[in-house]
């Protein structure tokens, strides 16, 4: 009998749900709304059913499906508890017990999300082939996952791989979202890409083509303007490379991966993001040339997924 496995991404909009081989070949994806009315109540029921009217569609018993993953918007315990998922509003809930009680108590293992999307970048994506990868999610806000051999680095309290948060700016004055000042997320997230060139733009009188966008200005112009080679946005673009280069140098002294693989909006971009960043890296990393390669994530939106069954195959 032909074992299967089932990977599940909990987002505030959607979940993704995912049929793989064991292999990691992709059967069957599909999308549920995540409904999160009532504290989220309602999600891993709506999941559970989804699911198991797939598997009868597809003929599949709960017997040929060696487990489920389960990837969450919060921080898990290593037990599997969530203290609190803020965009789901769900508080004190051990989710992957409550998804194995509803899927006939097949084995469910759950994790952050955004750890678990580095896990499936680590088996199917831009770091297929190693065991130890640090992903770097470069999006609304700057997200990350540690895997060190094959397996996630959560931590004691759920914050492993937090890299948005690490300081990397004294100057700065303005607060994050999450409480501190200066984090990485505050410069190289899409939305700090933008503030960086509204700022810069109000800091002097050059000329940039920019300044048309004023308030609507997105990280997509900066960047767009930057390959044009507009010398304001390049500037720009420089800011953030420097500070992800010395966010990227301090976690490779620390866990020493193999490969960063940089995902999320901002890393379409593509090799002009990834220039810019080694230039910036390798000279904080000069103690060996022996060091962690950066490059970037392959699977996008379904990266999440990917590692939510492989989760289940550790």
């Amino acid at each position: 009998m032909e074992k299967k496995c089932i990977g599940v991404d909990v987002g505030g909009t959607t979940v993704k749900i995912g049929l793989f081989e064991v292999s990691g070949e992709l059967l069957k994806k599909w999308e549920i709304p995540t409904r999160k009315e009532e504290q989220g109540k309602y999600i891993l029921d709506d999941v559970a059913a989804s699911i198991l009217e797939v598997l009868k569609q597809e003929e599949i018993s709960l017997e040929q499906i060696c487990g489920a993953g389960l990837g969450v918007p919060g921080p898990v315990k290593k037990d599997g508890y969530v203290e609190v998922c803020v965009n789901l509003g769900w508080k004190d809930r051990r989710p992957s017990e409550e998804l194995s009680h509803l899927l006939g108590n097949i084995p469910v293992l759950c994790g952050n999300d955004a750890n678990v999307a580095a896990l499936g970048e680590m088996w199917k994506g831009g770091g297929e082939g190693y065991t130890d990868i640090v992903m770097v999610t470069l999006g609304t806000g700057v997200g990350g996952g540690v895997i060190l051999d094959e397996k996630i680095l959560s931590g004691r309290h759920g914050l492993g791989g937090e890299i948005g948060h690490i300081h990397i700016r004294d100057e700065e004055t303005e607060h994050c979202n999450c409480g501190g000042v200066g984090c990485l997320e505050q410069v190289a997230s899409a939305t700090g890409i933008a503030r960086e060139a509204r700022r810069k733009m109000a800091s002097c009188d050059q000329h940039s083509v920019l300044r048309a966008a004023k308030e609507v200005l997105t990280a997509k112009d900066v960047l767009d303007a930057a390959k044009e080679g507009d010398k304001l946005a390049l500037e720009v673009m420089e800011t953030v490379g420097h500070y992800l280069g010395v966010a990227l140098s301090q976690i490779a002294v620390t866990v020493d991966p193999d490969i960063f693989v940089i995902g999320g909006g901002v890393s379409k971009a593509g090799q002009f993001l990834i220039d810019i960043i080694e230039r910036h890296y390798k000279p904080y990393v000069a103690i060996s040339q022996d060091r962690a390669k950066i490059g970037l994530a392959k699977l996008g939106n379904d990266a999440g997924i990917y590692g939510a069954a492989r989760m289940v195959l550790n």
